[in-house]
């Protein structure tokens, strides 16, 4: 064999070394690419389920957030409700209720009052007992309500009464809330005079009771 003839076989096996090394490394690079695009979108999928858990959990919470801030009945408990006696032209009993606990209660329409064990509650002014959509009144924690009772003429006025049987209304018609309980007056030595009279709803404030009752300014 000639020189020349070996020179070109030579460069033609070099060439051939060449191309497949360029091969191989191409087939590796492609096969280190798909791996890495499986990783990735592996990764992605991983992502979007974290994200779609973590949003479940996080509507439960809300959830769980809204039921525990439930506005749930005010009830009556002689420590929690208090009367008083207003003298003069304008004369009048004022009911007070505190809510003690924590948390907001609310008030139905107005109080169940029951002089002297009578066997029905006293009339409200507006609308009746039990009555469903009626006024409601939220009292926050540690804050008040009022009602009021007119006693500007001999008729409303009355006598002198010897105790008080007190409920709350629920939700529904003629229903209540954990009642009811008795204020003796004469253990309290209030003097609380109240005849032929109506209650007011519930207000958030006392002068608001008072104008209900047309006994306030």
């Amino acid at each position: 064999m000639t020189a020349p003839r070996s020179r070109r076989r030579s460069a033609a096996y070099a060439a051939l070394a060449l191309g497949l090394a360029g091969s191989l490394a191409l087939t590796g690079c492609n096969s280190h690419s798909s791996k890495k695009s499986k990783k990735t979108s592996s990764s992605s999928s991983k992502s979007k389920k974290r994200k779609i858990i973590g949003g479940g959990a996080a509507a439960a919470g809300a959830g769980a957030g809204a039921a525990s801030r439930r506005v749930t009945g005010c009830w009556p408990s002689t420590y929690r409700v208090t009367f008083s006696q207003q003298t003069g032209p304008k004369s009048h009993v004022t009911v007070k209720f505190k809510n003690t606990t924590s948390n907001t209660c609310r008030l139905y329409n107005g109080p169940q009052l029951r002089f002297n064990n009578a066997k029905a509650p006293l009339p409200l002014r507006t609308g009746d007992p039990g009555v469903l959509g009626g006024p409601t009144v939220d009292v926050p924690a540690k804050g008040y309500a009022y009602a009021v009772i007119p006693t500007n003429t001999p008729a409303s006025k009355g006598t002198e009464q010897k105790s008080v049987t007190i409920d709350f209304m629920g939700s529904s018609a003629d229903s209540t809330t954990r009642g009811p309980v008795t204020l003796n007056f004469a253990e309290k030595r209030l003097h609380i005079s109240v005849g032929q009279s109506k209650v007011t709803n519930w207000s958030r404030s006392v002068h608001g009771a008072e104008v209900m009752a047309g006994v306030g300014d």
